[in-house]
């Protein structure tokens, strides 16, 4: 998935990030109101907002100092249960990535954000979050997949959610009504792993 990024390129995907979350904040909103607190595309979208708002300073920085700054301002943004989570992984991505990866090393790097997540979250692979997502993308960047797979793979991995029972967050307090209904976190995962994909798909 590309084997460097430069500051044009880092500014270009944090463009293209806020823009695919605000595109999708109504039916990210649509899937939480079924089984969350129906605010998860409001908080996504704010959070995504404020990182734009930085796009420039935050272009300017090294990756890694970049990487964990967003994280920061998603923390401090989404609210919720998705902000420490979806901050969680990028300020742990950016501890880990070096200031220009090759596709090794981010895969590397991705692993140990994830696992980063899943300790954050206290929670693992199946029980109908975010995580069910980053898995197959973790094990999909690991084996060297071309981006576009990568992008399949996640979109596949949160439809797969739909049948699941959720034993973790607030969907779990619905028990067996949680089952047919996509999680919401893991939806927005999938459309920011695409975005990504194909951003740097095209880079490389």
């Amino acid at each position: 998935m590309g084997e460097t990024m430069t500051a044009i390129d880092l500014k270009r995907l944090i463009e293209a990030l806020a823009e695919t979350i605000a595109a999708h904040a109504d039916e990210l909103t649509a899937l939480d109101q079924a089984i969350g607190d129906g605010d998860h595309g409001t908080n996504m979208k704010r959070g995504f907002d404020a990182v734009l708002a930085d796009a420039d300073a935050l272009a300017a920085k090294p990756l890694p100092d970049a990487l964990k700054a967003a994280g920061t301002k998603l923390v401090m943004t989404v609210g919720g249960a998705s902000g420490p989570l979806f901050g969680t992984f990028f300020m742990a991505l950016g501890k880990d990535i070096p200031p220009h990866p090759t596709a090794a090393e981010l895969a590397a790097a991705f692993a140990r954000a994830v696992d980063a997540v899943a300790a954050r979250g206290k929670s693992e692979a199946g029980q109908k979050t975010m995580l069910d997502v980053l898995y197959p993308v973790r094990d999909a960047l690991l084996d060297g997949k071309p981006a576009a797979e990568i992008a399949a793979v996640a979109d596949a991995a949160a439809a797969a959610t739909v049948p699941l029972k959720a034993t973790r967050g607030r969907a779990s307090f619905l028990g067996d009504r949680s089952i047919g209904h996509m999680d919401p976190g893991a939806r927005s995962t999938a459309l920011l792993v695409r975005t990504v994909a194909e951003n740097l798909g095209a880079q490389a």
